[in-house]
């Protein structure tokens, strides 16, 4: 009966987007351990200050997207998150304060993975297979947003990467927060150096460090929003 609940698991989320009328998201994805400024975290202080540049990104992302009903009432852009604490709860709470519609792909897992309580209800999912979870988080996106995060944050990152390296899916922005702890947790250019990747893999993700940056960076790299098409 495996195949019956995926089938169900694909289902139920795709009935639900549909019925919102999300056509495109954008995913946000980082450390589930990040917290509110004040509220302790093993993060410390860039815990804080991740969790607000994401909550300021979700909510200038909902703003200047589309997520609030353009388009003839179909929402482009709509913040899509794992569904947890953490980054993912800040994102989803930005697009909550600037009162649009924001999606959280939950996983069932024995710790810190609960839903968080920002993500809209009718789009809050709980997922079993974390392939199915994946593809949902992947098929509507046109722009990723990748905060600072574990082996969950590194898997997700480089699988997407992958479909865009090998072709496998349509290239789209992607945008690494905080440059300084991406470029100290993985060395890119010893990569290139090994011949592991080739220089213009490079050219498949960018860096940003503020919630304005990030927004910039995803529309110069060919995010489209209602105000800005592609050439």
């Amino acid at each position: 009966m495996r195949g019956v609940r995926f089938l169900l698991e694909y289902a139920k989320a795709e009935e639900a987007l549909r019925a919102w009328g999300v056509e495109t998201t954008i995913v946000v994805f980082g450390s589930a351990r990040a917290r509110p400024p004040g509220v302790p975290t093993p993060l410390g202080e860039n815990g804080w200050r991740w969790y607000e540049e994401a909550r300021r990104f979700g909510a200038l992302a909902s703003r200047e997207g589309g997520a609030l009903l353009a388009n003839g009432g179909h929402r482009q852009n709509v913040i899509a998150t794992g569904g947890g604490p953490g980054i993912m709860e800040a994102a989803n709470r930005g697009a909550a304060e600037a009162g649009a519609p924001s999606i959280g792909f939950n996983i069932m897992l024995p710790h810190e993975q609960e839903p968080n309580a920002f993500s809209t209800p009718e789009l809050t999912f709980s997922f079993h297979y974390f392939g199915m979870r994946k593809m949902h988080l992947a098929m509507r996106a046109r722009g990723l947003v990748v905060f600072p995060g574990g082996f969950g944050t590194l898997d997700e990152l480089f699988e997407l990467l992958t479909l865009h390296q090998t072709g496998k899916a349509p290239r789209l922005p992607v945008v690494l927060a905080d440059r300084d702890y991406w470029t100290r947790v993985i060395n890119f250019s010893a990569l290139v150096e090994a011949g592991m990747i080739r220089i213009e893999d490079l050219d498949l993700f960018d860096f940003a460090d503020t919630a304005e940056e990030m927004w910039t960076c995803l529309l110069h790299h060919g995010l489209e929003t209602p105000g800005h098409q592609r050439p």
